[in-house]
């Protein structure tokens, strides 16, 4: 099989698990909602085209791998959303105005704890069903996207770009096997030999033979309603380089 490979490189990472109260916890690995939405940003869909969105989300596949761990950064915000400013519209990318909805909830002081990785780097090989977009689309439409890409949040802009510059596509068995002969990367993109095994994740069911924990996680995304539904087994181990 064949797989985009992505660098995920950024001062600040968020890749969103479940909500609690104010405080919007992060997972260690992206979900597959986060990478539909990444690869359908880049092609310039929006959130009406759901069906697309759908359709995406269910043919897509991947294992993923800290070649450089993060730290944890919890970032308290207080916003006071009665304020003029905040009442106005916010212009976008897409040239149109955006306004907040909520009834009640869009006024009054709110706090919230955001959760972020920092100073990691992240490998990530990407897998595709049969379909459109492809292989070959999805990398065109990460190397030129139509609007700018990030991390999770917004502000979690890519500080490289996320194809690996120089082997965006890569063939193996299956997508665990592509991520281990993929070089490990240091802070600056150099290839380096890891002193010991790099954590890693993958779907149940890739790999039979590779021990780890199998782990519920709720990644999944109903585009239509714009509210997630649905959860799924990953494993979470570790991969490569020499047993510490």
């Amino acid at each position: 099989m064949k797989a985009v490979v992505l660098r995920f490189d950024s001062p600040q990472i968020s890749f969103g698990s479940v909500i609690v109260d104010h405080h919007n916890f992060i997972d260690d690995f992206p979900g597959k909602a986060a990478l539909t939405g990444l690869i359908g940003n880049g092609l310039g869909w929006s959130h009406g085209d759901f069906d697309k969105l759908q359709v995406l989300q269910e043919r897509l596949d991947f294992a993923a791998r800290w070649d450089v761990e993060p730290e944890r950064l919890i970032d308290y915000h207080t916003t006071d959303l009665g304020q003029e400013k905040m009442r106005s519209p916010g212009w976008t990318t897409r040239g149109v105005p955006e306004h907040r909805g909520g009834g009640s909830a869009k006024l009054g002081i709110h706090q919230r704890y955001r959760h972020f990785w920092t100073d990691g780097l992240m490998t990530v090989a990407l897998g595709v069903s049969p379909g459109s977009p492809d292989i070959e689309q999805i990398m065109q439409a990460l190397r030129f996207p139509a609007r700018p890409l990030f991390l999770g949040r917004k502000t979690c802009m890519p500080a490289r770009p996320l194809l690996d510059p120089v082997s965006p596509v890569r063939s193996g068995e299956d997508l665990v096997s592509i991520l281990e002969t993929t070089p490990v990367w240091d802070r600056s993109g150099n290839a380096v030999e890891p002193s010991g095994r790099l954590r890693a994740c993958w779907s149940r069911g890739v790999v039979s033979e590779r021990s780890g924990e199998m782990r519920c996680v709720y990644d999944l995304r109903d585009w239509r309603s714009q509210l997630p539904a649905g959860s799924r087994w990953r494993v979470e181990g570790l991969i490569g380089g020499k047993p510490s």
